[in-house]
């Protein structure tokens, strides 16, 4: 018929009626009280199923609001382990970026120790070249710390270079892998003279060019080459390598050999400079 509408029984509604249906059941079986009557028979039957189901979803309930909750705590717990975490590693990068630090400020000690009885002055790399090699770099000390050109500079028990250009507060050092350096050397057991200069290509190979060997030098394989007397900038003694691959040249008239240098020419962070100058005539080429 028209207008006539269906009637449904919505959630909200069913809860009403039931709610309502457990009170008169309830009032019932009160006002019986220890009388077993029809309706409390009946009352019991119905309050009791929908008693334990009304207790077993409360309990749901409240488990998983319980569980809600645990989980919420331990994402809050486990946020602050995490920034925990950070700071520890944080913490930790930086003791051992100390120790490596004091590793080398040690080893640079050490080293002022071996030359002794040169003065020194210990500095910081605070720029390069581009490439992966330090041939040529600056550091942090200039003629205010008493810097001039020509000077020495050390690291890691031998010769880095030397200072070519001073700044107020920086110097910039020319290694002897440079392609325009050239050292006047001699082996430490003969005494024999030669000349270790700097190329880009040997390098790559790990090691830096010597020449001018006499042909008949008794030199072997290892020795230890170190700055010669007769330099004009360098100072004598200075360690510079170990040789190997000794050979006549093509005009068999002297020997070349190569040089594995005691310095780490690519991972320069701090040097000494020699604040002692050589004042002899400049008679080379260097």
């Amino acid at each position: 018929m028209r207008g006539k509408k269906n009637f449904e029984l919505t959630p909200k509604s069913l809860l009403i009626i039931f709610t309502a249906l457990c009170a008169i059941l309830l009032g019932i079986s009160a006002a019986a009280g220890d009388k077993q009557t029809p309706l409390s028979n009946i009352s019991s039957s119905i309050i009791m199923p929908m008693q334990k189901g009304i207790n077993g979803i409360g309990n749901w309930v409240i488990d998983k609001f319980s569980a809600f909750e645990n989980i919420r705590d331990l994402q809050e717990e486990n946020e602050k382990l995490s920034q925990k975490v950070n700071e520890l590693t944080m913490q930790n990068r930086t003791l051992q970026q100390d120790r490596y630090e004091l590793d080398r400020l040690r080893e640079l000690y050490q080293l002022s120790e071996k030359y002794s009885d040169y003065p020194t002055v210990g500095a910081r790399v605070i720029g390069k070249g581009a490439g992966n090699w330090f041939r040529v770099f600056l550091i942090d000390k200039g003629s205010d710390d008493g810097i001039k050109v020509n000077m020495n500079v050390i690291a890691d028990g031998a010769l880095v270079g030397i200072v070519t250009e001073t700044g107020d507060n920086w110097s910039k050092v020319k290694t002897i892998i440079d392609d325009t350096s050239s050292v006047s050397a001699m082996f430490l057991e003969t005494q024999d003279t030669c000349m270790v200069k700097g190329n880009q290509e040997s390098i790559e190979d790990g090691y830096i060019d010597v020449e001018h060997i006499s042909k008949d030098s008794k030199v072997k394989e290892g020795a230890e080459l170190v700055t010669s007397n007769i330099s004009s900038k360098y100072l004598e003694g200075i360690s510079i390598g170990h040789v190997s691959d000794i050979k006549l040249d093509n005009t068999k008239l002297t020997k070349t050999a190569k040089v594995t240098p005691v310095v780490d020419f690519k991972h320069l962070q701090e040097v000494l400079v020699i604040t002692e100058l050589k004042e002899v005539p400049d008679i080379s080429n260097e």
